[in-house]
């Protein structure tokens, strides 16, 4: 089936949500392409569900707008709603009902049955058809919530963190799928806590505190921290060792990964005092060089000091 050219499924503009005095989110500004795989990330209480939850009009935003298939957030809702599908952070079937009285249910809802069977097959599920939702395993129950969501054959799709708490070989079984939906033309808007994931992501956004801190494809951000360099030592664990770089200013954070302990610093910092202090700390002797960033140190460094409640 040949496709038109990629255009802008998703497009915002300051888009913000406000509890009270609590900014959930704010001035969210996204440009998505019809075909690409989006990616938004960020710690607990960022504001990820809650600017889903804004785009597929299940709460109303407090200012700014947005456009999703060539429609209008607010006036047009109801129908920007006919065309997208939403899968749910938690599991938001019906526990009691049969796996296939799910998927009639769902598709009922949009006058579409046509092609339930194909879907059961897709997912893996049509062993399963007659069996309760609710006896379902973790993996097969977010199948399930996947191919409802796709019952109506939706040209956008939001997956609030789809394969939390999925074991690996699912979640990459899980993650073949979406490959194939964005093949076929369908938008993915995708949240997740897993670095892994976010580097199969087309596009990125990192968010903290409501706020956007990073943007673009997994290499522009893992290029962008101009103001921070990474160094590697493979000094062993030590307390002593922790607080003396800690205890340097121009030290941001540390991340220990196995044998190997990541220093994450001010981009003019002197590695000197990084040698010094792990020459006086470390039981052994230990290398210190510089290291380039992963998505995962610029996650960390972008938006240390946000506390999830």
């Amino acid at each position: 089936m040949n496709h038109p050219a990629a255009i802008d499924t998703l497009v915002t503009h300051d888009l913000s949500k406000r509890f009270d005095n609590v900014v959930a989110v704010n001035k969210l500004n996204l440009s998505i392409r019809q075909g690409e795989i989006f990616g938004l990330l960020g710690p607990n209480a960022a504001g990820k569900s809650t600017s889903i939850r804004m785009l597929a009009g299940i709460i109303r935003p407090t200012a700014g707008s947005a456009t999703i298939l060539g429609m209008d957030l607010i006036s047009e809702a109801e129908q920007i709603k006919q065309r997208i599908g939403y899968v749910a952070q938690h599991f938001g079937l019906y526990p009691e009902l049969t796996v296939q009285e799910n998927l009639s249910f769902y598709a009922s809802l949009y006058g579409n049955h046509s092609h339930l069977d194909d879907l059961l097959e897709q997912y893996e599920l049509a062993a399963f058809s007659r069996k309760r939702a609710g006896e379902l395993s973790g993996g097969y129950k977010r199948r399930l919530s996947i191919a409802c969501a796709l019952s109506h054959d939706p040209a956008l799709v939001f997956l609030d963190e789809p394969t939390a708490g999925i074991d690996p070989v699912t979640r990459k079984e899980l993650w073949d799928v979406f490959y194939d939906l964005a093949a076929a033309g369908k938008t993915l808007f995708v949240t997740t806590h897993y670095m892994e994931e976010a580097e199969r992501c087309d596009s990125l956004a990192f968010l903290s505190q409501g706020n956007i801190v990073a943007q673009g494809s997994p290499q522009q951000i893992k290029a962008r921290p101009g103001d921070y360099q990474v160094w590697e030592t493979d000094a062993p664990h030590s307390p002593g060792l922790t607080q003396a770089l800690q205890a340097l200013s121009c030290v941001q954070t540390l991340n220990r990964f196995g044998s190997s302990l990541r220093i994450i610093t001010d981009a003019h910092c002197d590695p000197d005092m990084l040698r010094k202090a792990i020459q006086q700390h470390s039981p052994t002797p230990a290398m210190l060089e510089a290291a380039t960033f992963n998505l995962e140190d610029v996650f960390i460094t972008l938006t240390r000091g946000q506390n999830a409640p």
